[in-house]
Parts: structure tokens; C-alpha cells; sequence
């Protein structure tokens, strides 16, 4: 059977849009999941991905034809009343999905950090804005220039009393026959005097894309492992092996090089699928990239992870001078794109762009 091609599409012939592409809200009503909203995006390409308002507009489930992307972990949909701050604890809410936002204080480890009014703070493990729930929710679906546009937006608010006070505004752009969808986020110092930020698009890769044989296309300048263990590994950098009971997660820090307009793109493509996805942004917006290759049983995922300063900690950030500012009443916007290459042709020109 071959796919439908969007660009036959004969509105004579549907009642409703929803009939072959469109938004779908709904809510979980049980478990640690109850009561986290949810928004189900269809293109009418094939691709389909589920993002959560509930859970700081990030994005569980993607799939594209039928084939799963993304890796979901065993903690399943948690809502944010479930969240634990102190340590590592912010891993009994991490379902993974195609993407969870890291940050906004802090990208890595737990640390203690000392504020002059509040003193002692910890900062605990990739910091709570994935579970701040997003508010001014909106949805929006219509006809722009001949293209059908499906918009989701919402507003996460990161504050403490004393203490800083910022917003991250998402808004999640697609369209029909789409094969990608845009993040773009605004994040916002609403406080009074300078504010550090930090912040990681956590992006994982999942089976079946996600298999032995597996390769990662990147034009990278640098390659710096983050471990001993790591560096033993170094040869298997862009490859994905089947997964091994224990095996421990490996991190790459990658300086990728951009192309003439500062652009930077990195993807996982599945040559026996004929599949891959591919993760676009501007390098001035996001300067660092972080490799996360987890191979064990039942924990098996690639992250690929954009971001503005490495998932070492708050003090190593500011140590090194990586840790951006924000200014009071300053805005600082980041985009990226999660893109589908599709058969043969498109994965060797994606090949291509990378190594030109």
C-alpha cells in the first residue's frame, strides 16, 4: 500500500480537517499521570507526536508511519505533584520521550549554591522547569497561505520569593504533510537585577530507530569524552551497538561545525528502516552539544542534546564562563527543528549538507 500524499488533498471530499490532520486535547485520568494535559499532533504526513502542557509543553511519544522515535522510560507519564527536587531525584519524573527541557537554574549534577538573601539552595538534578505546567495554553489550527498551520503554545513560570522569577514561552509550529515540527522558546527575566540561565533540550532516540547498526551523522570539529569510560569508547562515537545487561551511559561533548548561515544539524539514521531524525538549530542560540549514549537492557537510548552550556553543574558553567545572562526585563529566543528523513535519498543528502 502506498502512503497518502498530502499534496492530493481534495477538501471537497472531508467534512472536517481533524478527518486527516489536526490537534487532539485530552487529559490522563489515572495513575501518576492523572490530570496531565496533553495535545496529540497529527501532520497527515505520517508523522505523529504527543506534547504535554501538563509537563512544561515537553514531548512524549513520536512516530512516524507507524514507526516509534523516542525512548520512554520505565517511570511511564508523571505528573508534576509527583516532582522531587532534592538530588537525583528529578529521575522518578523523567519519562525521557522525544524531548524533555533541562534547566532552567541548572544543566547536571545536584549542587548546593549560596543566594545573599536565601542562603543555602540546592540545585537539584537538570533543575524543574519539565515539571512546571504551562499556562495561557493555546491551540490553534487554520488555513495560512494555502498551508494548514497547527500552533500549540504555553507560558512555564520558574520563580521563588527573594529569589529569581523567569518564563519560558513554547510555541510548537507544524503543518499539513509536514515531515517536522519547530520549537521555538522565549525565556524571559521577569526578576529585578541579572539572572544566570541554563538550559538542555534533552532529545532521545529510541527501538526501533534506535537499533545495532544505527549511526549518528554530525560534522564535528571536537569530540571530548566526559569519562574514562567514555574515552575507552571513543571508536564508537557515531555507532549504536544492541544493548548489554549493566552497561553504564557513556557522554560526548561535540563542537559541531557550522554551515554559512550558523547553522548546525545532527541526526540518528537506521539504514535497514530506511529512516533517520534529524535535529537542526543555530549555534550562537545553543553553543554546546551533548552526546548521551545509554546501552543497557531496558534503558536503551541515544540522547541528542543541544544546549547552552554542558550538563556539568551550575559552578562548573560559571567556572568556565559558559553560563549565559539574562538581563531584568531581557529575552533571549532559541528555535530548533526535529526533522524526518525519509528512504535513501534523503538520508544521503542529509549525509551530504552535513559534510559540506
Amino acid at each position: 500500500m502506498k502512503f497518502w500524499n498530502y499534496n492530493k488533498l481534495d477538501c471537497d471530499k472531508i467534512g472536517n480537517m481533524s478527518q486527516v490532520a489536526g490537534l487532539r486535547r485530552y487529559e490522563f485520568t489515572e495513575g501518576k499521570a492523572k490530570g496531565v494535559e496533553a495535545v496529540e499532533v497529527h501532520t497527515g504526513s505520517g508523522l505523529t507526536f504527543t506534547v504535554l502542557p501538563g509537563r512544561g509543553m515537553d514531548i512524549a511519544w513520536s512516530e512516524y508511519r507507524g514507526v516509534p522515535l523516542s525512548y520512554m522510560s520505565k517511570t511511564g507519564i508523571v505528573g508534576a505533584p509527583y516532582y522531587e527536587s532534592a538530588g537525583m531525584n528529578w529521575l522518578y519524573n523523567f519519562f525521557a520521550g522525544a524531548m524533555t527541557t533541562c534547566g532552567l537554574l541548572n544543566v547536571g549534577g545536584p549542587e548546593q549554591v549560596t543566594h545573599p538573601v536565601i542562603g543555602k539552595r540546592e540545585y537539584g538534578l537538570h533543575g524543574r522547569i519539565t515539571n512546571c505546567a504551562a499556562e495561557q495554553v493555546s491551540l490553534y489550527e487554520e488555513w495560512e497561505n494555502g498551508a494548514y498551520v497547527m500552533r500549540i503554545s504555553g507560558i512555564m513560570h520558574e520563580g521563588i520569593l527573594h529569589g529569581e522569577h523567569l518564563t519560558l514561552r513554547r510555541e510548537i509550529e507544524t503543518k499539513l504533510g509536514s515531515k517536522e515540527f519547530t520549537i521555538r522558546d522565549t525565556v524571559t527575566n521577569r526578576g529585578t537585577v541579572e539572572q544566570d540561565i541554563m538550559l538542555l533540550y534533552h532529545i532521545n532516540m529510541g527501538y526501533p530507530l534506535l537499533d545495532n547498526g544505527a549511526r549518528i551523522l554530525a560534522n564535528s570539529d571536537g569530540v571530548t569524552p566526559a569519562s574514562p569510560l567514555a574515552e575507552a569508547d571513543m571508536d564508537k562515537v557515531f555507532s549504536c551497538e544492541n544493548p548489554i545487561q549493566g552497561a553504564e551511559e557513556r557522554c560526548y561533548a561535540h563542537d559541531l561545525h557550522p554551515d554559512k548561515n550558523g547553522k548546525v544539524a545532527v541526526a540518528l539514521v537506521n539504514d535497514e528502516l530506511e529512516l533517520g531524525v534529524a535535529i537542526a538549530y543555530d549555534k550562537q542560540q545553543l553553543p554546546c552539544f551533548n552526546q548521551w549514549k545509554m546501552q543497557s537492557k531496558k534503558e536503551y537510548v541515544l540522547g541528542l542534546e543541544p544546549c547552552t552550556a554542558l550538563p556539568q553543574g551550575y559552578a562548573k558553567a560559571k567556572e568556565n564562563g559558559t553560563i549565559q545572562t539574562l538581563q531584568a526585563g531581557e529575552s533571549k529566543t532559541l528555535e530548533l527543528t526535529y526533522r524526518i528523513l525519509d528512504g535513501k535519498e534523503e538520508i544521503d543528502e542529509f549525509a551530504a549538507s552535513v559534510r559540506g
